[in-house]
């Protein structure tokens, strides 16, 4: 594996690893430093670099550039802190062909969903993916879904065209999954960006399939 190649699964493993295990802020300063949080707490620092990148806890740098050493990350990690994410509970779990979870996407139009919890929904998928709109103005112009196969599902969903061209049914069907092409969320990758944790939650989890007991 290319050096940069074994750099991006680090990064990779290292945002399923974190979102997975933690319900924490990731705080960034749009420059080179993702910091994770709790309440203000600092958990865990990480500062980008073109060959490697340095993850500091309780005060320790260590430097990462490949997936070795990165499992000694996750242990200085878990004795900083208690794993506290709770997988969404599964009962009346709905799922489209791709894996994400229906009943917890802002689209879904089956009655699952009812208007206060899908408000709340598009609020935070905003401040994520449009921050410049309302969440009134998101809901006036929202494409709504009955579901995968069914009666009123959108045209244009780029996991079911690209199922089709490799002449498979679903992606669940796909010898390829999960490429990261069936992933409608952010992808898992150490960034600059400032999320909160309920935004996490809620706005990224839900459509990213097979990484957080979802």
């Amino acid at each position: 594996m290319s050096e940069k190649r074994e750099l991006q699964k680090v990064s990779e493993e290292t945002m399923r690893f974190m979102r997975g295990k933690y319900v924490l802020d990731e705080i960034g300063d749009g420059k080179d430093t993702l910091e994770f949080r709790e309440n203000g707490e600092l958990i865990l620092t990480i500062r980008i670099h073109e060959d490697r990148y340095d993850f500091i806890i309780n005060g320790k740098c260590v430097s990462v550039a490949d997936l070795e050493n990165w499992e000694n990350i996750k242990q200085m990690i878990m004795t900083k802190k208690e794993p506290n994410r709770k997988p969404f509970p599964k009962e009346g779990a709905i799922y489209s062909d791709c894996g994400h979870r229906c009943d917890l996407c802002i689209h879904y139009n089956v009655g699952e969903i009812d208007e206060d919890f899908r408000m709340m929904l598009i609020e935070r998928v905003n401040r994520i993916y449009s921050p410049e709109k309302t969440a009134a103005e998101s809901r006036a112009t929202l494409p709504m879904c009955n579901g995968c196969g069914k009666p009123g599902f959108g045209e244009g969903c780029q996991q079911r065209d690209c199922a089709g061209k490799k002449g498979v049914k679903t992606c669940l069907d796909c010898p390829e999954y999960d490429c990261g092409k069936a992933t409608a969320g952010i992808p898992p990758k150490i960034h600059t960006e400032t999320y909160l944790a309920d935004d996490i939650t809620w706005a990224i989890l839900p459509y990213v399939a097979m990484q957080y007991g979802n």
